[in-house]
C-alpha cells in the first residue's frame, strides 16, 4: 500500500481490576496513525461554473478555465461541439502554476482570447473541457447580450428634460411678451372663432380730465392722440373715449355706466402731479368704471403711466390694489418721436400683450401725426377733438 499521508491522533484507553477485594484502574494513552490511500483523481473545474457573461458585440473578451490537477491532464476550450482550432479571432493561452503544499495537485489556467466578440458566439456556450485517465470534467460559459440599463437611461431623459424645460421657462420668462404676441398674429387665422362677448369696446379709456378751459396737458395728448394712432389704428383695436365717443347732451353717469359694460379691458392713465390724480378718489366717472371693473363685471385693469411716480400712497385704495396685483406699464420718451408711436415698440407690445387677442393689420404703419414743438400744437388738439371740461 503506498502510504503518503498520515493523520496523528492520542487516545487514552481505561481498564479496571479487582485483586484481593480491591479495585485497581489503569489508564494509558495510545497514539494512532490512520493511514490514507492517495486514489488517482479527476481534473477539478474550479471555474468558470456553468455561468452566463453579458457582453457587448464587437468587444474584446477573455474567458479564464481555473483547473485543479496534475499538468499531465489535457485542458482545453469548445465552442459549438468542436475544439478551439486556427480560428484567428479565438486564441488559447496555457499558464501552468505549480502549488507547493500538494505537488500533485496543481493549478492550470487556460485563457481563451476573443479579440472581436461575433453575433454568432451568442449562439452556443464556450466550454472549457478538462480531462485525464481517470475522469473528464467540463463547465461552460454562455455568451448575452446585455440587458438594456433603463434606470440610466430614464435619468439621462429626466436630466435633458429638466434642462429643456428650465432652459424654456428661463427664455418664455425674457421673450414671453414676444412669444405671446407673435402667436396672436401667426396663428389668429387658424385659432377657432369665439362667440361673441356682446362687447363693443377693447377698452375703456380712463384719464385725468383737464380742468382749465383752453389748456392741453400730455394726457389728453396721448388719449386723444397716441393711443388712437397706435391701438385702433396699427393694432385694429376699437376704443371708448369719454370725450370723443359720446355725445353732446348725454346723461354723463349713463354713459360711463353703459361704456365700461361694454368693454373688455380698462385702461387707466396716471400722472405724476398730484392735482392730476386728484380725479381718481372723487370723480363720479372713476367710482362708476371701478366699481364695474372690480366688483361687478371683473373686468382687467390696464395702468399706464404717462411719468414715473415715486410714491401710490396718496393714490385710491382701488389703484394700489391693482399696482400691487398687476403692476403699472411705464410710458418712456417723447410723445413727438415717431419711434414711440409704432407698435413695435417695448411699451406697446407690453400694452398690447394684456388686451385681448387681435389680428394686427398688415398695412399698419406708423405715421408722425403732431410735433410738439409747434406753437399752435395746443390750439389744433382743441380744435379736433371734444374735450369735456369740469
Amino acid at each position: 500500500m503506498n502510504v503518503t499521508e498520515a493523520h496523528k491522533g492520542n487516545y487514552t484507553c481505561l481498564a479496571s481490576y479487582t485483586y484481593l477485594g480491591k479495585q485497581y484502574r489503569i489508564s494509558r494513552v495510545i497514539e494512532l496513525l490512520t493511514l490514507e490511500e492517495n486514489r488517482p483523481m479527476r481534473p477539478v473545474i474550479v471555474s468558470p461554473v456553468n455561468e452566463t457573461m453579458e457582453v457587448v458585440l464587437g468587444s474584446q473578451l477573455q474567458l479564464i478555465c481555473n483547473v485543479t490537477g496534475q499538468f499531465s491532464d489535457n485542458v482545453y476550450w469548445k465552442w459549438n461541439g468542436s475544439m478551439i482550432d486556427d480560428d484567428p479571432v479565438l486564441v488559447e493561452d496555457y499558464r501552468p502554476v505549480e502549488n507547493p503544499s500538494f505537488k500533485k495537485r496543481n493549478t492550470i489556467i487556460l485563457m481563451l482570447n476573443i479579440s472581436e466578440v461575433k453575433s454568432k458566439f451568442y449562439l452556443y456556450p464556450f466550454t472549457c473541457v478538462a480531462r485525464n485517465t481517470y475522469g473528464i470534467n467540463a463547465a461552460y460559459i454562455q455568451l448575452t447580450h446585455p440587458v438594456p440599463n433603463f434606470q440610466k437611461h430614464i435619468i439621462s431623459i429626466f436630466a435633458m428634460l429638466t434642462v429643456v424645460i428650465t432652459s424654456s421657462v428661463f427664455i418664455y420668462k425674457i421673450f414671453k411678451i414676444d412669444i405671446v404676441l407673435w402667436y396672436r398674429d401667426s396663428c389668429y387665422d387658424f385659432l377657432p372663432k369665439k362667440a361673441s362677448d356682446g362687447k363693443t369696446y377693447d377698452a375703456y379709456i380712463l384719464y385725468p380730465k383737464t380742468l382749465e378751459e383752453g389748456s392741453t396737458s400730455n394726457s389728453d395728448i396721448f388719449v386723444f392722440k397716441v393711443l388712437p394712432e397706435v391701438l385702433e389704428k396699427q393694432c385694429g383695436y376699437k376704443l371708448f373715449i369719454y370725450g370723443r365717443d359720446d355725445y353732446a347732451g348725454e346723461d354723463f353717469v349713463e354713459v360711463t355706466n353703459e361704456n365700461i359694460k361694454k368693454s373688455r379691458r380698462l385702461i387707466i392713465i396716471l400722472v405724476r402731479e398730484t392735482s392730476g390724480f386728484t380725479w381718481l378718489g372723487s370723480s363720479s366717472e372713476e367710482q362708476i368704471v371701478m366699481y364695474n371693473a372690480l366688483i361687478q363685471d371683473g373686468i382687467k385693469v390696464v395702468l399706464l403711466e404717462l411719468e414715473k411716480i415715486q410714491d401710490y400712497e396718496k393714490m385710491p385704495e382701488s389703484i394700489k390694489f391693482i399696482k400691487r396685483k398687476h403692476g403699472a406699464i411705464r410710458w418712456s420718451g417723447d410723445f413727438s418721436e415717431e419711434t414711440s408711436q409704432s407698435a413695435k415698440t417695448r411699451f406697446w407690445k407690453n400694452v398690447r400683450y394684456h388686451m385681448p387677442a387681435q389680428h394686427q393689420p398688415s398695412s399698419s404703419k406708423p405715421q408722425l401725426l403732431f410735433s410738439a414743438t409747434r406753437p399752435d400744437s395746443k390750439e389744433k388738439l382743441q380744435r379736433e377733438v371734444h374735450m369735456p371740461f369740469g
